[in-house]
């Protein structure tokens, strides 16, 4: 069975394409190694071993957010069932589902029918997963969505059931700069139609050392992880990065409020990528910037959805308040109210 190919009563695959969409041409990672600083595209992380790496962050002792997140859901997923009704689960960049099969747990118990759209961009992993959901829920309907956000909210399919809620989780809103993240939510917006839902995680602001630490880790994957980018390319466009002359470095901007992922250059070199005919120059030292992690002032961005007609209904935290997750309904705007 390979995605595009399966469908059935229960499982459909959609690999998405659009005139709009980010195309692998390699542009965006020459317009990005030609800036100064240099940086690439967070997105070129999720190969299939880039999202088994990230998987394994989730489990770090140092990296906080993915259990704090899902003791949220553990808490609260119930709740969050009967407060929207019967609706369609549609997660944006899903990987392995973990935290969100506690809502199907909930939706499972509360609800009659359960359907589940998950979306990411690596086709692996979404296929595994996938078919570990349908084993695992003999009434679940799953349509699995291989592309980018970008793709998914432009071309999400009718859905079948009465409501909808898009679900984006981990915090992966904190990957987008501010003009990035209003445009996002914007998109979210468009996607939706009023009175459906948006299901949303965000790290909260909380001390350096804690956050420095997540994305630091003894044992070294996290590293790994931001080194694998440049294997990435290596595969993807016939590139000759030679990963032992680069070191993972993360640290915390206290002024923009986030964490900053680089890959440092050991010495000066030239690297290739001869499927774009396009080689850059490092100097000892030079960086490529690879990610941002924001970190949320709560108040702020429960103004910020308000604003994208995304109307917070109820907001969740540990005890802690590192972490928060927030369920919102799409209000309508314009000529979409009565």
């Amino acid at each position: 069975m390979t995605i595009g190919q399966q469908e059935n009563a229960r499982l459909r695959w959609i690999m998405l394409n659009s005139s709009e969409a980010v195309v692998d041409d390699g542009v965006d990672i020459i317009q990005g190694l030609q800036e100064n600083p240099k940086t690439l595209p967070c997105r070129y992380f999720y190969d299939d071993r880039g999202s088994q790496l990230f998987e394994q962050i989730t489990d770090l002792p140092e990296y906080y957010p993915t259990r704090t997140e899902q003791s949220i859901l553990a808490t609260h997923a119930l709740e969050i069932a009967q407060l929207t009704g019967s609706c369609e689960l549609v997660e944006l960049g899903s990987g392995s589902s973990r935290k969100t099969r506690i809502l199907l747990e909930a939706y499972n118990t509360v609800h009659q029918e359960l359907q589940y759209c998950p979306i990411d961009v690596s086709a692996g992993i979404l296929k595994t997963t996938a078919l570990e959901l349908l084993c695992s829920y003999p009434r679940l309907k799953l349509c699995g969505l291989a592309g980018t956000y970008e793709q998914a909210l432009a071309q999400l399919p009718a859905r079948e059931l009465e409501n909808r809620m898009l679900i984006f989780l981990g915090s992966t809103i904190g990957n987008l700069n501010t003009q990035e993240c209003d445009r996002f939510l914007s998109r979210i917006q468009q996607a939706l139609k009023p009175g459906e839902f948006f299901l949303l995680g965000v790290d909260l602001q909380k001390d350096i050392a804690i956050v420095e630490a997540a994305y630091n880790d003894a044992q070294g994957i996290t590293a790994e992880f931001n080194l694998n980018i440049l294997n990435h390319l290596n595969w993807r466009f016939q590139g000759n990065f030679n990963l032992h002359q680069f070191e993972h470095r993360a640290f915390y901007n206290p002024i923009e409020h986030q964490i900053e992922m680089h890959l440092r250059s050991l010495e000066p070199q030239i690297a290739k990528l001869e499927a774009l005919d396009f080689q850059v120059a490092f100097d000892a030292g030079e960086t490529i910037h690879t990610e941002i992690s924001r970190k949320f002032h709560l108040p702020t961005l429960l103004e910020l959805l308000e604003a994208h007609a995304l109307k917070p209904l109820q907001t969740w935290t540990d005890p802690n308040a590192w972490f928060g997750l927030i369920l919102c309904q799409r209000q309508c705007v314009g000529v979409e109210c009565p």
